[in-house]
């Protein structure tokens, strides 16, 4: 397949594509969102986002309440709040209300994705991975709380996430159910995000790695965890197979679009703007979009995969894609 002009593998094809804060940088490109993304003037993005944000993190708070034991339990929360962009979440709600579905449906799953995506973060910044200090403007959970508090906090919300789904998603036939729990765990194991970071691991200071090798990488690392909250969205609010796959083929597109603006961030803005270590991967000697394209080839190719992203939705009501076509130019248009 070919994307503006770059030959990526046929692995883009695959099912399987992590880790993802302040919500907004701006009013300014609040509008610019609202103005492009093609929905009923009526819509309002910024509105959309504080709903349903405040009621993701309402959910989250009942769902990883503090318990015994305490340490273990308030690591847990340290990495959930007060939380980043809420992406996975928000991408979850609006994936199952797209095909008729409500947000009480995918809550308890919009949850385990933002669980499963803060276990996610806690690993990648482990010393024997990334090796992050600093993670959303403050000290990683492994700086806070030791090494082994973090590890045992990551393995409870890992689990809390599918015990959450199967227990308290209301309302939706357990065939959904199950169809929901299999793609995401999919999405996050041995084929999934699990298998980007080995790989990403492995192709350190390997200055050898092309854009063909790169793909996989992210398109497994980082729009894995997108496409399998987009797609258990779907299920569970009774979408059709075309239209779940119209989902996952979006979800796998601005996840890969995701990764592609991150890489660019990371040369251009400063520790304090993103949040978290800039420069990061020139230290580690990465293999990045920039380093392999330069950074205007890859701000074209971010643009490319937002096209490619919103063309998966022309098929749908554009007041149902509203949120989702706004998502996506967040994401590509995102300062941190």
């Amino acid at each position: 397949m070919l994307v503006h002009g770059f030959k990526t593998s046929s692995s883009s094809k695959s099912p399987l594509i992590s880790p993802f804060s302040t919500l907004f940088d701006s009013a300014e490109t609040l509008k610019q969102e609202q103005q492009d993304s093609n929905s009923k003037p009526a819509f309002s993005f910024e509105t959309f986002m504080t709903q349903k944000t405040k009621s993701i993190n309402q959910a989250l708070d009942a769902a990883v309440s503090l318990k015994e034991p305490r340490s273990l339990h308030e690591a847990m929360r340290y990495s959930l709040f007060p939380g980043g962009k809420r992406v996975c979440s928000l991408f979850c709600i609006a994936s199952c209300e797209l095909v008729g579905g409500t947000e009480s449906m995918a809550m308890p799953a919009a949850c385990a994705a933002e669980m499963i995506h803060d276990m996610s973060i806690i690993q990648d910044d482990l010393p024997c991975m990334d090796n992050a200090d600093l993670r959303r403007g403050k000290p990683s959970t492994h700086k806070a709380f030791g090494e082994a508090v973090a590890i045992l906090a990551s393995d409870a919300l890992l689990a809390l996430a599918f015990e959450h789904i199967a227990l308290h998603t209301l309302d939706v036939p357990p065939a959904r159910i199950v169809r929901g729990i299999g793609e995401l765990a999919k999405s996050i194991g041995s084929q999934g995000v699990i298998a980007g970071q080995v790989l990403d691991i492995s192709s350190q200071r390997n200055s050898n790695l092309n854009l063909e090798q790169l793909e996989y990488i992210h398109l497994h690392k980082t729009a894995a965890m997108l496409e399998g909250t987009g797609v258990i969205g779907a299920v569970l609010g009774g979408g059709s197979d075309e239209e779940v796959e119209k989902v996952r083929t979006f979800a796998r597109y601005v996840g890969w679009l995701f990764q592609v603006v991150d890489d660019i961030l990371d040369v251009t803005k400063s520790s304090q703007e993103l949040g978290k270590p800039a420069g990061k991967d020139f230290e580690d000697d990465k293999v990045t979009y920039p380093r392999l394209m330069g950074i205007e080839k890859s701000r074209e190719f971010a643009k490319k995969l937002n096209k490619l992203a919103l063309d998966q939705l022309s098929e749908f009501d554009p007041q149902k894609t509203a949120p989702l076509v706004a998502l996506a130019n967040y994401i590509a248009r995102r300062q941190k």
